[in-house]
């Protein structure tokens, strides 16, 4: 159903922490003009726990506009699995062209709690729904047992695969074929993924790099390696500010120094200061000095 590179974007702000819708509008549409494939707004990227439920419609009816044909998903984050299913019923009637759903974080949940959960959700919503599977990041691992489980229910289509662990996708290719569609969610595994076979790729470091980014999964997918692995060796760098607690700062001003934006982050965030500032700009502007000429795609 999906494939390619679904940038999952930034939330950004005015000075006053209200939402730029402008600037947003203006980010997004340089994915899609970049070649992106997709959208998934409101994740942990877009700082989804800080966001009203008005808000999450707002910038998802914002991407929509922006985004043609193209699908839009919905990041579910919640720690009730009710208001989770409330959240994603709304999505579906803004018109939200699937989901991706979170197991009910900050909880640990067993692994009967996370399959309901996550069934609950896709229900509620009648929508393709994307598993968001990061064990590291919230302590809650979906094994392969547990998508079997899932692989029951036609809603639930893909995953996004941020375990850390290169040898996952070879695993579930061999457990379940083409069944479900899978995600890389780790930029700095991202080829490695994609030459095992992954369906794409959700990016982090593309809303400040898209050309790049799309690069890199149009070689691969035309087995074009040499290409692929050259762009991304001078982008690894860059690719290891989304693997950290603070990527949606790093992030950011990753943004600022490559496309003009802002980073302006909702509290208890706080933009980056000081000596840790430099040196992520130094990282930053050392690899847009060696940015590479891409090839023809």
């Amino acid at each position: 159903m999906w494939r390619g590179v679904f940038p999952a974007v930034t939330t950004k702000f005015n000075e006053d922490g209200s939402l730029d819708l402008k600037e947003m509008e203006r980010c997004f549409a340089l994915q899609f003009e970049a070649g992106v494939d997709g959208m998934i707004v409101c994740g942990s990227l877009g700082e989804n726990m800080t966001l009203e439920p008005s808000e999450k419609l707002e910038i998802l009816k914002l991407a929509k506009s922006v985004s043609g044909a193209l699908p839009v998903l919905m990041t579910i984050c919640e720690s009730s699995t009710r208001r989770a299913a409330t959240a994603a019923k709304a999505a579906a009637q803004a018109g939200a062209d699937g989901l991706m759903i979170l197991p009910g974080v900050p909880y640990k949940s067993a692994p009967a709690e996370t399959l309901n959960h996550i069934l609950s959700v896709a229900t509620a919503s009648g929508l393709p729904s994307m598993v968001y599977n990061n064990p590291i990041g919230y302590g809650v691992d979906v094994t392969l047992p547990m998508f079997e489980a899932l692989a029951k229910s036609d809603l639930i289509v893909a995953m996004k695969e941020s375990t850390d662990d290169i040898r996952r996708v070879t695993d579930v290719f061999n457990a379940f074929g083409d069944r479900f569609d899978v995600f890389t969610g780790v930029d700095n595994l991202a080829l490695e993924s994609l030459m095992m076979g992954a369906h794409g790729w959700v990016a982090g470091l593309v809303v400040a790099f898209p050309k790049e980014t799309v690069a890199i999964w149009k070689l691969s997918q035309a087995g074009r390696y040499d290409e692929a692995r050259a762009i991304y060796r001078w982008f690894r760098p860059l690719l290891d500010l989304d693997v950290s607690t603070f990527l949606v700062q790093n992030i950011k001003l990753a943004e600022v120094l490559a496309i003009g934006s802002n980073d302006r982050v909702r509290e208890p965030r706080l933009a980056h200061e000081g000596a840790e500032r430099a040196r992520l700009i130094a990282i930053i502007e050392k690899a847009m000095a060696e940015r590479p000429v891409l090839p023809v795609l």
